[in-house]
């Protein structure tokens, strides 16, 4: 069912009606085969870029589309809604851009931002290793200046659609220092000395590719370098909540996908004479799952809304990414419940819901750490 939405303009809503035909129209009745078969869909991408949908939170001076992030992240949920690993991709790639349209100089911004806006790039983010996932700081690949290029040795790990990807934002130790030795690259693909490990055998949203990153004396030229030597701790967590966002928003599509599934379902499926929605213990799951949806919502508009007002957002974007991702978590479970038997073959896409529902409270940061932040931030503001 469409979700009722208070959008800021008419052109808002305008965005989302376009939004809603291309999901139904395209992305939705390819999802099920694509997963299925881990098919990445390179030319969504295209189209979604095409259509402008790549650049929406993006500086219209840079060729971005100007619109204001609770405008962006409800089109990342309708996307979601209709095909998971899209939607995260999709929020990957505007994460991967983002330290370019922030932190490059006029002339990085001129000749990258044109085709990483258009969609004609896509980007792909390499922070996380093999040994630093939570701990940014334990990240061991190295950046050595030798002359004009920095040579880059080491592994990087859990890169969403990398050898798909056009460019990676890379980030490398430039010296020994725990949280000023990092800095920031732009990688473009075909760089030599990179490869990539095979592909990850993921539970859900195996038709985004997750691999290693392979880097073994990779020479990246001083002038991609994003930002000063040793900024890169600042540049990968300036990005991070407002990446926290993008998927707290792609958690609310997939359970409000699941919570739709799971009414037309009870609506339809009749047990002892009359359809199973009529008995109260399912209306009262059926209830419970549209609070969760709808609280999750919430709490990523408001989060998207201070971060449009230039207000601090970090501990919103937390309890946002902690309770969509939590709540998607339960809302596709509880939907399999619903369909019973049948949700738990893969006829119908509730058992798909449930498995990429996991891992949104694993990336950006898992739940566990939000909790961390939270509490951290909550005890920082105390008078």
């Amino acid at each position: 069912m469409a979700v009722d939405r208070l959008l800021p303009t008419p052109e808002a809503r305008d965005l989302l009606a376009v939004v809603r035909e291309i999901a139904k129209d395209k992305l939705a009745p390819r999802a099920a085969r694509a997963e299925a078969d881990a098919a990445f869909p390179r030319d969504v991408f295209h189209l979604l870029g095409q259509t402008g949908l790549m650049s929406l939170p993006f500086d219209e001076a840079d060729g971005g589309g100007g619109q204001p992030y609770e405008v962006y992240l409800q089109v990342l949920e309708e996307i979601a809604a209709a095909w998971m690993s899209v939607a995260v991709d999709m929020s990957v790639h505007t994460l991967s851009s983002s330290a370019m349209a922030r932190f490059g100089t006029e002339q990085q911004r001129e000749r990258w931002l044109p085709d990483m806006l258009s969609g004609a790039q896509l980007g792909a983010y390499a922070l996380s290793e093999p040994q630093a996932g939570s701990d940014v700081s334990a990240v061991a690949t190295k950046a050595v200046r030798d002359g004009d290029d920095y040579v880059v040795t080491g592994t990087k790990a859990w890169v969403s659609h990398g050898p798909h990807a056009d460019f990676w934002l890379l980030f490398a130790r430039t010296s020994p220092a725990a949280k000023t030795g990092l800095s920031a690259f732009q990688v473009p693909a075909g760089t030599a000395g990179v490869s990539f490990g095979a592909p990850e055998k993921k539970m859900g949203m195996t038709a985004s590719t997750t691999t290693q990153l392979l880097f073994d004396n990779a020479r990246i030229p001083v002038d991609l370098r994003l930002g000063d030597e040793g900024q890169g701790m600042a540049i990968a967590l300036s990005a991070l909540d407002s990446g926290r966002l993008g998927i707290a928003a792609c958690a609310t599509g997939l359970g409000q996908a699941a919570l739709d599934l799971a009414v037309a379902y009870a609506a339809e499926r009749r047990q002892f004479g009359r359809a199973i929605a009529e008995f109260q213990g399912l209306q009262f799951l059926l209830a419970d799952m549209a609070a969760a949806v709808e609280s999750a919502r919430a709490t990523y508009l408001l989060a998207a809304r201070l971060r449009d007002a230039g207000r601090p957002f970090s501990r919103q974007a937390s309890i946002a990414k902690l309770v969509a991702t939590d709540a998607a978590m339960k809302v596709t479970t509880d939907a399999v419940q619903v369909l019973g038997g049948y949700g738990y073959t893969q006829d119908f896409p509730a058992e798909r819901f449930m498995r990429e529902a996991k891992v949104t409270q694993i990336f950006e940061g898992t739940n566990q750490i939000q909790r961390m932040v939270i509490a951290r931030l909550l005890l920082r503001e105390l008078p």
